[in-house]
This record gives C-alpha cells, structure tokens and sequence, in this order.
C-alpha cells in the first residue's frame, strides 16, 4: 500500500467545484484523488484539460489514473514537486491562464521557483528530440540499438529521453544511459519496455 492510497477522494461535478476543492485544500493537503466520469457514463464530471488546467492555477500537478469501476476513473493530483519538470503542454496551457487572470498565488510561485532552479527547462530538451551526446555516443557504438532508437516513435524516444536527463547523479546518469542502449539493442524501450 502506497502512500497515495491513503488520500482523499473528491468527485467534483464541474470545473468550478474543482477549484473551489482546490482554493480550501492546496495549502494543506497531501494530494487528492480526483474522480470522474468516463464519457460515456453520463455522470456530471469536468474534462481532463480542465482539471489539469485547474491544478497547474494552484501549483498541482496531475499524476497517475486508476480505474474505479465501468464509469468512473480517478487521478492522481499532488502539489507540484519544487524541482519536477514542466512539459510544453503545461507551460502552454499556464501562458493561456496567466493571461486570462485565473493563476493563484500558488500557481505563480510555483512558476517562479521551477524558473529560478532550472526545473522549467529542465524537459525542453527531450520534447525537442535532442539526444545528449553521451547517449549519441553510446548509440553510435552499437548500431543496432541506435538504428532501434531512431525506429521509437517520437513520445517513446521523449519519455527515454526524459528519463536520462531526469538523473540527478552522474552515476544513475550512466546507468540510465547503459539500460537504454542494451534495451534498444533488443528493440525494446528502456522504462517503458518490461523484459
């Protein structure tokens, strides 16, 4: 049992309850799982976008989904780690916000310290495609992996690509680096891919 099971649930009907959850709540709680409605339940429910929009106005973040039951899933929302990266959609999505005046306190100083510590750019590189020369390197050495690595599709070759250069040591770095070049060897993708 995680931690996470152990959070709240809330089932807001629309995107207003969901802030109002979030304007009580986002100082003092852990995370909630947020519930919904598939679409085809025909239950009251506010659309991922919203609910994502939502969390980035107050500093959360989306995480993992669960299945509930036939109609409805849950999902993860937490406060935004201080050095977590921001990915293209969200910076888009909170540029839209800023300018409409729908960012809180919360949401502004999240911005302000992911710019400060380097966590806002932190993913530009690998939604770029660009592959660090290390894992270049690593590739060119062994061609069938790096002829595999260019086969990924673009979201596989970005969640690798993320994954290496969210190493925070040297060390984990290079392994990271290593587990992508012999899985990719094998066709297979590295943290994505289970042997």
């Amino acid at each position: 049992m995680s931690r996470t099971d152990a959070f709240a649930q809330t089932q807001p009907a629309s995107r207003a309850a969901w802030r109002q959850w979030l304007a009580e709540h986002h100082a003092s709680a852990p995370g909630v799982w947020l519930v919904y409605g598939k679409k085809a339940s025909g239950l009251p429910s506010l659309s991922y976008a919203e609910a994502v929009e939502e969390a980035l106005c107050f500093g959360w973040i989306d995480s993992h989904p669960r299945k509930l039951d036939a109609e409805r899933t849950q999902l993860l929302f937490t406060p935004r780690k201080p050095r977590s990266g921001w990915s293209k959609v969200n910076k888009e999505r909170l540029e839209r916000l800023e300018a409409a005046g729908q960012l809180m306190p919360a949401g502004l100083a999240a911005i302000a310290r992911a710019k400060q510590n380097g966590a806002w750019e932190s993913l530009d590189a690998a939604e770029a495609g660009a592959v660090p020369e290390d894992l270049a390197d690593a590739l060119a050495a062994d061609k069938a992996a790096g002829r595999h690595f260019a086969a990924f599709a673009p979201s596989a070759r970005k969640q690798i690509l993320t994954w290496v250069l969210g190493a925070k040591q040297p060390e984990t770095r290079a392994r990271r680096v290593a587990e992508t070049v012999r899985m990719a060897a094998l066709g297979k993708r590295a943290n994505y891919d289970r042997e």
